[in-house]
Protein backbone atom coordinates (compact mmCIF):
# COMPACT_ATOMS: atom_id res chain seq x y z
CA UNK A 1 0.00 0.00 0.00
CA UNK A 2 2.79 2.39 0.78
CA UNK A 3 4.25 1.73 -2.67
CA UNK A 4 0.99 2.66 -4.37
CA UNK A 5 0.76 5.81 -2.31
CA UNK A 6 4.29 6.84 -3.30
CA UNK A 7 3.55 6.02 -6.96
CA UNK A 8 0.37 8.17 -6.90
CA UNK A 9 2.27 10.98 -5.22
CA UNK A 10 5.02 10.84 -7.87
CA UNK A 11 2.41 10.77 -10.64
CA UNK A 12 0.73 13.87 -9.24
CA UNK A 13 4.09 15.61 -8.83
CA UNK A 14 5.16 14.75 -12.39
CA UNK A 15 1.78 15.93 -13.75
CA UNK A 16 2.11 19.21 -11.84
CA UNK A 17 5.66 19.74 -13.12
CA UNK A 18 4.49 18.93 -16.68
CA UNK A 19 1.74 21.60 -16.45
CA UNK A 20 4.23 24.14 -15.11
CA UNK A 21 6.69 23.36 -17.93
CA UNK A 22 3.95 23.66 -20.58
CA UNK A 23 2.89 27.05 -19.21
CA UNK A 24 6.52 28.18 -19.04
CA UNK A 25 6.94 27.20 -22.71
CA UNK A 26 3.85 29.27 -23.61
CA UNK A 27 5.24 32.28 -21.72
CA UNK A 28 8.57 31.95 -23.52
CA UNK A 29 6.81 31.74 -26.92
CA UNK A 30 4.77 34.87 -26.12
CA UNK A 31 7.89 36.70 -24.95
CA UNK A 32 9.75 35.73 -28.13
CA UNK A 33 6.85 36.97 -30.25
CA UNK A 34 6.70 40.24 -28.29
CA UNK A 35 10.43 40.84 -28.70
CA UNK A 36 10.17 40.14 -32.44
CA UNK A 37 7.25 42.63 -32.77
CA UNK A 38 9.11 45.30 -30.83
CA UNK A 39 12.17 44.76 -33.00
CA UNK A 40 10.08 45.10 -36.18
CA UNK A 41 8.70 48.42 -34.95
CA UNK A 42 11.91 49.74 -33.41
CA UNK A 43 14.15 49.31 -36.45
CA UNK A 44 12.17 51.75 -38.67
CA UNK A 45 11.88 54.19 -35.78
CA UNK A 46 15.63 54.11 -35.26
CA UNK A 47 16.18 54.64 -38.98
CA UNK A 48 13.84 57.67 -38.91
CA UNK A 49 15.60 59.03 -35.82
CA UNK A 50 18.96 58.63 -37.52
CA UNK A 51 17.70 60.51 -40.59
CA UNK A 52 16.31 63.28 -38.40
CA UNK A 53 19.59 63.63 -36.52
CA UNK A 54 21.51 63.85 -39.81
CA UNK A 55 19.12 66.52 -41.08
CA UNK A 56 19.42 68.48 -37.83
CA UNK A 57 23.20 68.34 -38.06
CA UNK A 58 23.09 69.68 -41.62
CA UNK A 59 20.80 72.52 -40.53
CA UNK A 60 23.07 73.33 -37.58
CA UNK A 61 26.07 73.47 -39.91
CA UNK A 62 24.16 75.97 -42.08
CA UNK A 63 23.18 78.05 -39.06
CA UNK A 64 26.79 78.03 -37.88
CA UNK A 65 27.94 79.31 -41.27
CA UNK A 66 25.28 82.03 -41.23
CA UNK A 67 26.26 83.05 -37.68
CA UNK A 68 29.93 83.34 -38.64
CA UNK A 69 28.97 85.45 -41.69
CA UNK A 70 26.84 87.73 -39.52
CA UNK A 71 29.70 88.09 -37.07
CA UNK A 72 32.04 89.06 -39.91
CA UNK A 73 29.53 91.60 -41.27
CA UNK A 74 29.09 93.07 -37.78
CA UNK A 75 32.82 93.38 -37.37
CA UNK A 76 33.13 95.10 -40.75
CA UNK A 77 30.26 97.48 -39.96
CA UNK A 78 31.86 98.38 -36.64
CA UNK A 79 35.19 99.07 -38.32
CA UNK A 80 33.48 101.19 -40.99
CA UNK A 81 31.52 103.11 -38.36
CA UNK A 82 34.62 103.93 -36.35
CA UNK A 83 36.46 104.94 -39.54
CA UNK A 84 33.64 107.28 -40.59
CA UNK A 85 33.41 108.72 -37.07
CA UNK A 86 37.13 109.34 -37.01
CA UNK A 87 37.26 110.83 -40.51
CA UNK A 88 34.17 113.02 -40.42
CA UNK A 89 33.27 113.39 -36.75
CA UNK A 90 35.86 116.01 -35.80
CA UNK A 91 35.37 118.26 -38.84
CA UNK A 92 31.57 118.03 -38.62
CA UNK A 93 31.61 119.08 -34.96
CA UNK A 94 33.84 122.01 -35.83
CA UNK A 95 31.58 123.09 -38.71
CA UNK A 96 28.50 122.79 -36.49
CA UNK A 97 30.15 124.79 -33.72
CA UNK A 98 31.23 127.44 -36.22
CA UNK A 99 27.69 127.65 -37.66
CA UNK A 100 26.22 127.96 -34.16
CA UNK A 101 28.68 130.72 -33.32
CA UNK A 102 27.88 132.60 -36.55
CA UNK A 103 24.14 132.26 -35.90
CA UNK A 104 24.52 133.58 -32.35
CA UNK A 105 26.73 136.44 -33.52
CA UNK A 106 24.26 137.46 -36.25
CA UNK A 107 21.34 137.15 -33.84
CA UNK A 108 22.89 139.57 -31.34
CA UNK A 109 23.72 142.21 -33.89
CA UNK A 110 20.25 142.25 -35.46
CA UNK A 111 18.20 142.90 -32.37
CA UNK A 112 18.33 143.73 -28.71
CA UNK A 113 20.22 141.55 -26.30
CA UNK A 114 18.48 138.28 -25.79
CA UNK A 115 16.50 137.85 -22.63
CA UNK A 116 16.17 134.57 -20.92
CA UNK A 117 12.56 133.80 -20.07
CA UNK A 118 11.75 134.25 -16.40
CA UNK A 119 10.63 131.27 -14.46
CA UNK A 120 8.59 131.11 -11.31
CA UNK A 121 9.15 128.50 -8.63
CA UNK A 122 5.94 127.08 -7.15
CA UNK A 123 6.13 124.40 -4.47
CA UNK A 124 9.56 123.26 -5.53
CA UNK A 125 8.76 123.26 -9.28
CA UNK A 126 9.86 125.67 -11.97
CA UNK A 127 7.00 126.83 -14.20
CA UNK A 128 7.77 128.39 -17.61
CA UNK A 129 6.52 131.92 -18.27
CA UNK A 130 3.72 130.77 -20.63
CA UNK A 131 2.16 128.57 -17.96
CA UNK A 132 2.80 131.08 -15.19
CA UNK A 133 0.40 133.57 -16.76
CA UNK A 134 -2.42 131.04 -16.56
CA UNK A 135 -1.79 130.35 -12.83
CA UNK A 136 -1.88 133.99 -11.67
CA UNK A 137 -5.57 134.51 -12.54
Amino acid sequence: MAGILVAVFWAILVSFLAVVLVRLAQVLKATTKLVADVTEQAVPLLADASTTVRSARTQLDRVDAIASDVQEVTSNASALSSTVATAFGGPLVKVAAFGYGVRKALGRTEGAPQKTPRRTVIAGRTVPAARRRNRKG
